[in-house]
Formats: C-alpha cells, structure tokens, sequence
C-alpha cells in the first residue's frame, strides 16, 4: 500500500474523530454548548439527543453565529474545555508516537506534527528535537495524551524554529 495514502488516511483519521469530538462538546455534557441544538435538546442525556444537537448546530451554522452575535445561548468568553479521553489514546495513537519520536520519524508523527500546525518545511526538526527530547516529553509508560502534549509543546516553546507554533492551552 502507498505510504503517502496511509499517511493521508491517518491524519484524516484522526482530525475526523477531532472534529466529531469538538462537535460533540458543543453539545456537551457540560451544558456549556450553545446553539438551537443544544436548547432544543437541553437537559437530554444520549447519543441521539447530543448528534441531533450538534447536526442541527452544524447544519444551521446557528452556533457560529451566536458565538459571534452573543445569542443562542452563546458567549465566546466562556473558557473552553474538553472532559474526554484524549483523542490519542482513543485512537491508539499515543504508542505509535511514541515509537516514531524514539526513532525520529514515522507516519504518526508526521500525523501529530500535521495536527500541531507544523507545515513541512518544519517537520524533520520538529521529528529531530522531540527525539532529542523524547524522555521529557514521554516522562513515564503511562503518561496521558494530555501531558504528552503539554509537555510537547513546552519543549517546542524553547526551540528557536518550533517557538511559534507552540500555542500553549488557555
């Protein structure tokens, strides 16, 4: 099978499943969530219930426009959250960039490059200072995708190339 095709198929993968969890939020269990999905379907609990809230969000366009006119439930200043597992270890993922970062390349971390915002010009330094800094960024066998990527991007953050890309959650 073509590499660049598996490569392709894994990061549409993966920022599908990302984009259907932030989908998911809007309509989350937080009650944070705002547009006409989410007050025709508040206080509902289930699947069905949260994917009829996020289609009626996404298909209206009613959530971005409340976020930007202050309506529908919506107010941008609100601190956004995610109380999921991360979408690494859901996906398997978190083992398959560990072993890429130990080596210093791999499908998966050019996944995980791709979703950080890494273009390609910059993504062999990006390989080649995460494996320098593998056991800061992979500080146990069990750390979580959440630390993995915190600690990604505070070694980022000090790299003079990686710096701008290292945008640290609020």
């Amino acid at each position: 099978m073509d590499k660049k095709f598996v490569c392709k198929g894994l990061i549409l993968g993966v920022l599908s499943a990302a984009s259907l969890l932030a989908h998911a939020d809007e309509a989350g269990q937080s009650g944070h969530g705002c547009g006409w999905g989410n007050m025709v379907f508040e206080g509902q609990r289930g699947l069905f219930p949260h994917l009829l809230a996020t289609t009626t969000n996404g298909t209206s366009g009613n959530a971005t426009f409340g976020l930007t006119s202050g309506t529908n439930g919506c107010d941008a200043n609100q601190r956004i959250g995610y109380g999921g597992r991360s979408i690494f270890a859901m996906n398997g993922m978190l083992d398959n960039i560990a072993e890429n970062m130990a080596q210093g390349h791999g499908d998966a971390l050019d996944a995980y490059a791709v979703l950080l915002g890494i273009p390609t010009q910059d993504r062999a330094h990006f390989a080649q200072v995460t494996q320098q800094h593998f056991g800061e960024i992979f500080t146990s066998q069990n750390a979580t995708g959440e630390e993995v990527l915190n600690n990604t991007l505070a070694v980022m953050s000090r790299d003079q190339v990686l710096a701008q890309y290292a945008k640290q959650p609020a």
